[in-house]
């Protein structure tokens, strides 16, 4: 097993460590992800069946991870919020972190991008990582997140749709949006 999971670590960390990050934008939260991602993978990998690829089935478990620690969060955040005035604290609410180190490195248009690509939906954000970021196919993409090709096909047209748009109404104003 030592053996397979180093494969499965070599070929597939960087990818993996990529996704999530551009899903949670915080280094540490990734870092700790990632390491459930692999505690799934050692647990559950006698039960791969082979039924899809070895990598779609990692970004299977890793979409999964991030959903399920979407969905603490918002837990705890429901639990937390009735201490709060959330009226008179709204301050609290908006993220003020600023974009990761990499994406604040690049151009200006690909800062606007990855800005406008956070507005998107989930689903629209999640697809268009995977195929333009993590260049997955339209099938794999439709496996690892569990959608039909034609949903795939769908999601990712009108998520395009949303960035030119918010691109070219950027443009037209001159400034980034934000």
């Amino acid at each position: 097993m030592k053996a397979v999971f180093e494969e499965l670590y070599e070929k597939y960390h960087q990818d993996l460590y990529q996704f999530i990050f551009y899903m949670v934008k915080d280094k540490e939260v990734c870092e700790d992800l990632i390491q459930e991602v692999y505690i799934k993978v050692l647990r559950s990998y006698d039960s791969f069946k082979g039924d899809s690829s070895e990598k779609t089935w990692l970004f299977s478990i890793a979409r999964h991870v991030t959903i399920d620690f979407f969905r603490s969060l918002k837990r705890k955040r429901n639990r937390i919020a009735g201490y709060f005035d959330w009226n008179e604290n709204d301050r609290y609410l908006s993220d003020q972190k600023p974009l990761p180190d990499e994406i604040a490195e690049q151009n200006e248009k690909i800062k606007r991008m990855y800005f406008y690509l956070d507005k998107c939906t989930p689903e629209q954000k999640s697809v268009l990582i995977l195929r333009y970021i993590q260049s997955f196919s339209i099938q794999e993409t439709a496996e690892i997140l569990g959608f039909s090709i034609s949903k795939v096909k769908t999601t990712q047209h009108r998520g395009l749709k949303r960035l030119k748009k918010w691109m070219i109404e950027a443009n037209q104003k001159g400034g980034d949006g934000s």
